[in-house]
């Protein structure tokens, strides 16, 4: 080996020490770093955090635990609340009803695919309801669910009269259809058996459908339409759905309001003050749809007395002969008689079945 040969091996050699010095001398001097403790009884605890510190990040009311802390707190997740079932239920007193048995449970979502396009047979209203396997309830069929029976019905009467047998042909064949679709055996009820029990109700109930209504007449000037609905306020009325019609709030929710006072609906859209002008409203009281318990027929009497009064008018019955004091007498005897026999229908004033049934 030559004199400069091992002269350039040496400076190698030297140089790699020298970096090798100042490498370890920076390892040295460098802040130390804690070590990544994880406790065996916690692993996915937080680096270096001791038992304290960890009891301290827990949420209020937990157990320090660590087998606790290992199991994600399933009560602090906000779950989704299920909407409220919605009326309204098949009935077997006035509904006809269709078993619709199931081989295994279906979704939902397949079976509302498969759903009748008009829910009507005739003019009566045609349901068809899941029994959820989860809740062990029936419902009206909702997507995201799974029911395991289901059952279809049709109203047998409403103010449109029984069930007829074309009515009654018609809901057959839709659920006939539904049921092919959605793999269900259908059990159907004899048709002749079905009609008779329809006219049998209809019998029984239609003499109780009382709709009680006066006219108030004014005896001098007209009014406008903004004086009455004024008037009305005072008594609770609100402006309804419609235009030129006020009613009085039951003070359930989602019920059918107490009392309805009603004007001309093109004097309540016009825009001329002239072509508002009206000399007529009418009170009315749907009896079956209101319950007895919300004193309905007094407030009907009070109303009418107070707005005849307030608008210098006139109470009338329909064939235009003014109401007395006793006639509000006789009227209120009659409507206890009234609401004493829907009752023994099993359809008091109020019920569900009640307003679905006078509807």
């Amino acid at each position: 080996m030559s004199l400069t040969t091992a002269l350039a091996l040496l400076g190698v050699v030297v140089l790699a020490a020298l970096a090798l010095h100042a490498w370890w001398s920076a390892r040295r001097l460098a802040p130390a770093k804690p070590a990544l403790l994880l406790p065996k009884d916690n692993p996915r605890a937080e680096p270096g955090m001791g038992e304290e510190a960890r009891r301290s990040k827990l949420p209020a009311g937990l157990s320090g635990d660590p087998a606790f802390v290992d199991t994600e707190p399933e009560a602090l997740v906000d779950l989704p609340k299920r909407p409220a079932r919605t009326e309204p239920r098949l009935d077997a007193l006035i509904d006809a009803l269709v078993p619709l048995l199931l081989d295994a449970p279906i979704s939902g979502d397949m079976a509302l695919l498969h759903m009748p396009s008009t829910r009507r047979a005739g003019s009566k209203p045609l349901y068809v309801e899941g029994l959820d396997t989860e809740s062990g309830t029936w419902e009206l069929i909702c997507a995201g669910r799974r029911y395991s029976e289901l059952q279809a019905g049709v109203q047998m009467v409403n103010r449109s009269g029984p069930l007829n047998e074309i009515e009654y042909s018609e809901f057959v064949q839709k659920i006939q259809s539904f049921a092919d679709a959605v793999g269900a055996r259908s059990e159907l009820p004899d048709m002749l058996e079905v009609v008779a029990r329809a006219r049998e109700l209809d019998a029984q109930s239609s003499p109780l459908d009382a709709q009680l209504s006066v006219k108030l007449r004014s005896n001098g000037v007209a009014w406008s339409v903004a004086y009455v609905e004024q008037l009305a306020a005072r008594l609770g009325f609100v402006p309804g759905g419609v235009p030129g019609r006020l009613v009085l709030p039951a003070a359930a929710e989602a019920s059918q309001p107490v009392l309805v006072l009603s004007m001309d609906s093109q004097a309540a859209l016009a825009d001329s003050p002239q072509a508002s002008a009206v000399r007529e409203c009418q009170l009315s009281l749907d009896v079956p749809q209101t319950a007895e318990s919300a004193e309905a027929f007094p407030l009907f009497h009070l109303s009418a007395t107070s707005l005849a009064g307030d608008l210098d008018a006139t109470a009338v019955d329909n064939d235009g002969q003014p109401i007395t004091l006793q006639s509000y007498a006789a009227i209120g005897q009659e409507l206890n008689q009234i609401y004493r026999k829907l009752e023994l229908l099993d359809l008091a004033a109020g019920t569900p079945a009640a307003r679905r049934l006078f509807s």
